[in-house]
């Protein structure tokens, strides 16, 4: 074992001991969901800017901007600080009032039990390729940095991230959040440093062709629709996920909630630019390189293998273990909390809150073993994230937002929606052009529930006032 590889497993047991501390502070499913309604600016910030910055944005994203600039990348990372702009700008304030664990509670109080259900199971498949993404991505830093079989690294890997978030919950994923983000930024900032020594980056930029940067598309229908739909899937498509939702809940008050969102927005933005621009240098230094082969997520850990001093790898591997783990500590609890207070609980009865706990953690394991499975016969970062994308905002986002912002709708309308967007998504997915099926699978939905307030028109009154 090299001395890159000790400094790494030091790292990691030190992020293990931050996640056992914090689940010392667990003391019911309120802790263990939403870290007890107590995280200050700093540590809410981080939570909600390691959302997404995971093996996707310092992987994926990367080779993609590397192959096709602004326009291959609009979805992550421009899509990604939409989401926690808006977050902060529209919903965080009526989401933080509202004084519910889950995103199903808030489609069960807005709605009804039947919609809970259904936006429960539509929330959880939404997630298990991301976990799975992210159980790869760490299977591929464990498989370069100790030497072992991808299996057995996928493994080590995934264990190592629901140990801690077994125990702590958003705890864990908080406190853990924090101490990522800080390496992260440390960690990316050095690592360009020391590569532009060895060439300008600005010299890379420099050899793109025109056009290369352009941040708008072709004047045609078509180009926009394409650009839209890359806007709108994390951009919109995330507001109604758990993650983002239990991220900005824990906050310690609705203020605290409304400014982690706006400045984890502008951090996102600042630092995904990072790997946007390793990504760019790496294909300069390393033109051999096949951007579309089976290991083309690889390109910014080879560039940093062949070039960077044993330190400097230390620092960024360091800062990718941190971004991969923050991601995938988040996207295990999001599902884990709607499957045990949205569906499991209703199958038992006198349940307390030692029994809620419990049956959390124990949907910790369902969520973590069913995304592993998927790990293990897909490994492909790129398209475990594909095929996770898209769901919550075909089915979630309209009625979310007429939930929130308007007294029409009522149950029949929202569940519409919900089957209406679904099955343009999958008819589209399937017979038509799939790069824009979210997009007419939004618009669909937006019709849909239009339809039905008229239709359909409210029984009773709204639940929840806005």
């Amino acid at each position: 074992m090299n001395f890159q590889a000790i400094f790494i497993l030091a790292y990691l047991l030190v992020t293990i001991g931050i996640g056992v501390y914090a689940a010392k502070k667990v003391k019911n499913s309120k802790d263990f969901i939403l870290a007890g309604r107590s995280l200050p600016l700093p540590i809410s910030t981080a939570a909600l800017f390691a959302t997404w910055f995971g093996s996707e944005t310092i992987l994926g994203s990367s080779v993609e901007f590397a192959k096709g600039g602004f326009l291959s990348v609009i979805q992550d990372p421009f899509g990604g600080a939409l989401c926690l702009f808006l977050l902060g700008l529209v919903f965080a304030k009526y989401l933080y009032r509202m004084q519910i664990l889950t995103f199903g509670d808030f489609y069960k109080n807005r709605y009804g039990k039947k919609m809970e259900f259904i936006a429960g199971i539509c929330l959880i498949f939404s997630y298990f390729g991301w976990v799975a993404a992210q159980f790869v991505a760490l299977g591929i830093m464990v498989q370069i940095l100790f030497g072992m079989n991808q299996f057995t690294a996928i493994v080590i890997g995934a264990c190592l991230v629901v140990f801690y978030t077994y125990l702590g919950g958003m705890w864990s994923v908080s406190l853990t959040d924090f101490f990522q983000s800080i390496s992260i930024i440390i960690g990316l900032v050095v690592v360009i440093i020391e590569l532009n020594g060895i060439k300008p980056i600005w010299s890379s930029i420099s050899e793109k062709p025109d056009g290369f940067f352009r941040f708008f598309p072709e004047s045609n229908y078509h180009a926009w629709t394409l650009y839209l739909s890359a806007w709108m899937v994390v951009g919109f498509g995330s507001l109604p996920q758990q993650d983002i939702f239990q991220r900005v809940m824990s906050a310690k008050s609705e203020k605290v909630a409304i400014r982690a969102s706006y400045l984890s927005s502008v951090l996102y933005l600042l630092f995904a630019m990072i790997p946007l621009l390793l990504g760019l240098h790496a294909k300069s230094l390393t033109p051999e390189f096949d951007l579309n082969s089976e290991t083309g997520q690889l390109l910014i850990p080879t560039m940093i293998s062949k070039f960077s001093s044993p330190w400097i790898q230390v620092l960024f591997f360091s800062a990718l273990i941190s971004a991969i783990l923050s991601t995938a500590s988040g996207a295990i609890l999001a599902p884990s909390s709607i499957l045990s207070e949205n569906i499991l609980k209703y199958a038992f009865k006198d349940m307390n809150d030692k029994k809620l706990l419990l049956l959390s953690r124990v949907s910790v394991l369902i969520i973590a073993g069913i995304s592993f499975l998927l790990a293990v016969g897909k490994p492909s970062i790129y398209a475990l994230v594909e095929d996770s994308g898209g769901i919550s905002l075909v089915t979630l986002f309209i009625p979310m937002v007429f939930g929130l912002l308007s007294k029409r709708a009522d149950e029949r309308s929202a569940l519409f929606s919900l089957f209406v967007g679904i099955v343009t998504w999958l008819i589209l997915e399937v017979y038509g052009d799939d790069m824009t099926s979210h997009f007419y699978g939004t618009i669909a939905s937006l019709i849909a529930i239009l339809f039905g307030i008229y239709c359909f028109p409210k029984k009773e009154k709204s639940q929840v006032t806005t």
